[in-house]
């Protein structure tokens, strides 16, 4: 097997002593692939889950490309929420320092909720990188505070999220404002339909990049399938606080419309559970992070913002009221949890609808064990694939037991109450004669 190193690519020193201060001893398969591709100044599309080192396959070969020497913005990068671009600004900023470039190499976050005039006072000289949302980086390029006619790149992370909260329209509008031949790099967990007539507008035979993770979920984590039958999420929710203790559980629904629902019955039962998704202002988002952060919640009921577009800490237990609809999601929703080498459960809510999205997740190596919860404990129940084969089974036996019975000639009263009787009594002679052959 060939072992990758950081020194087969044409990089400065100083980007090389950032690695080395970072502490990487070999790219990851996305680095492998992004950073020689992104040195060459291909426009690419990049898909790979949370955790593969995506944001260092980008900064990287930005950083070896900055000319400390020419006062204007050379790289943008947007990102679709708040705190993920105060995640990336965060890492451009350790760079900056470990490549001892505090001084020369200028870099800037624009993100909203923040003073709009203080932030256009700061852009009077221009940056070298700017990180932000688009919102307001538009902003700053409508207000001419901002000028991106000579920046060689643009970063848009998290592309289907941006998609999903409403955001592509404001990086269109920025990416017409900019340097027509940019370099754009695109990342996303997922390319749905929706995102084509973006990267067709933009991108000209991009290169695709896709990194197949063999493990799609932690180690460490225990996959749990417990059937909703006819049950209320809520109620499930409910027994299930009984028999665990979470330091923090995220229950995740599909849209913001569910998670409020589930939010208010929860509160209505018992459970005070805290909320996030895109709906909430960026205020409201930053109050909670903050209980969060001083413990006031066990339980908060998230979208799939918060598997992605959130760091959350000290993440115990993800709970899923609802599954979602791909593969990719289910891995970044439990990616919340099982960090760091610690353990962690997932608890799935599931009903007959989400089984071809369970064989999927199967197939990709993910272990489920079935359960559910009586008198306050966990019990161990049948998986799906049992139950199924003893529908058919039983149905086999009613079908035979029924092609036994004798039709009467002449039709009497009562008729149809006999034959049903003939059929039981044919169907426990066939389960006794099995019964007899197993033995």
């Amino acid at each position: 097997m060939t072992k990758h190193s950081f020194n087969q690519y044409a990089i400065h020193p100083v980007v090389k002593e950032i690695v080395d201060k970072l502490g990487f001893n070999e790219p990851t398969p996305i680095q492998q692939k992004v950073i020689p591709a992104a040195l060459r100044g291909e426009s690419l599309i990049g898909q790979s889950h949370t955790g593969s080192g995506k944001t260092h396959a980008f900064l990287l070969p930005l950083l070896n490309k900055l000319d400390e020497n020419k006062a204007h913005v050379q790289c943008v990068i947007t990102a679709p929420t708040r705190e993920l671009a105060t995640q990336i600004y965060d890492e451009v900023r350790k760079c900056i320092h470990h490549a001892n470039k505090d001084e020369r190499w200028k870099a800037r976050l624009l993100i909203g909720g923040t003073d709009k005039k203080k932030a256009m006072e700061k852009l009077r000289d221009q940056p070298h990188i700017v990180v932000g949302t688009p919102g307001r980086i538009l902003d700053m390029v409508k207000e001419e505070a901002l000028d991106l006619h000579h920046a060689n790149s643009f970063v848009l992370d998290e592309a289907d999220l941006m998609l999903d909260l409403g955001f592509i329209e404001e990086v269109d509008q920025i990416l017409v404002r900019a340097n027509p031949n940019i370099q754009l790099m695109v990342f996303s967990a997922t390319i749905p339909e929706r995102l084509h007539p973006f990267l067709k507008k933009y991108l000209t035979n991009p290169t695709h990049i896709q990194i197949e993770d063999d493990k799609p979920a932690p180690e460490l984590m225990e996959h749990r399938l417990v059937p909703l039958k006819h049950r209320e999420p809520a109620e499930m929710i409910v027994r299930i606080s009984e028999v665990i203790q979470p330091y923090l559980a995220i229950i995740f629904t599909n849209g913001k419309e569910h998670a409020n629902k589930l939010a208010r019955d929860l509160q209505a039962k018992g459970i005070n559970a805290g909320i996030l998704h895109g709906g909430l202002s960026p205020r409201e988002r930053k109050r909670m992070l903050k209980e969060l952060q001083n413990l006031r919640y066990q339980y908060i009921v998230a979208t799939d913002l918060a598997s992605r577009g959130i760091d959350i800490q000290g993440v115990s237990h993800v709970i899923n009221a609802q599954l979602p609809k791909e593969e990719e999601f289910y891995i970044h929703r439990v990616g919340r949890t099982a960090r760091a080498g610690m353990e962690g459960t997932a608890i799935n809510l599931y009903t007959e609808n989400d089984l071809p999205l369970i064989e999927k997740l199967e197939k990709k190596g993910l272990t489920f064990t079935f359960y559910d919860i009586k008198n306050k404990e966990w019990q161990e129940v049948k998986s799906y694939k049992e139950r199924s084969t003893r529908k058919k089974t039983e149905s086999d036996v009613e079908k035979q037991a029924w092609n036994m019975v004798k039709k009467p000639k002449k039709v009497k009263p009562g008729y149809k109450k006999k034959m049903k009787n003939q059929a039981d009594r044919n169907k426990k002679k066939l389960k006794r004669e099995s019964f007899r052959k197993k033995k």
